[in-house]
């Protein structure tokens, strides 16, 4: 029993696992952004297209049953365009990072910040410095001056 909660909490602190459920929180928030918006400015504009405001407004009726063609085609606009956020913003970056991997061209390493750069001129300062007077050569560890 104590050998499938192991498993269980190693499958659960894989980095991927995180990813993915951060993912599907950002994706689902994403996605109520995309329906707010098709809700809201899409969707009466079908409305307007086929036949202006009212109850009947993006409706048809057969036999007395109403059919909202106007909330079908907002909801697929909206798939569209989550879709097409999803595939450009992450799953094409990615495939393109896997294609370089696949070839051996890892991207560059970053150049290092400022003040990593600003640090390691420091360290080569104080370096000159001590090899000037006769320190040693370790950095940090200086010997007295010999006497003159």
């Amino acid at each position: 029993m104590n050998k499938i909660f192991q498993g269980f909490k190693d499958f659960i602190m894989r980095g991927n696992v995180v990813d993915l459920a951060v993912g599907v929180v950002i994706g689902a928030a994403f996605t109520g952004v995309v329906t707010g918006f098709t809700t809201g400015f899409i969707k009466p504009l079908i409305q307007l297209m086929g036949g202006g405001s009212g109850m009947g407004a993006g409706t048809f009726s057969v036999n007395g049953v109403p059919f909202d063609y106007a909330t079908f085609i907002n909801s697929l606009i909206t798939f569209l365009i989550t879709a097409a956020v999803l595939y450009f913003f992450v799953v094409l970056p990615l495939n393109i990072l896997a294609e370089r991997r696949r070839r051996g061209e890892e991207p560059p390493p970053k150049a290092p910040s400022e003040d990593i750069v600003l640090l390691t001129q420091i360290r080569d300062a104080l370096v000159a410095q001590s090899q000037t007077r006769g320190y040693g050569d370790t950095p940090g560890r200086h010997q007295q001056e010999p006497p003159r």
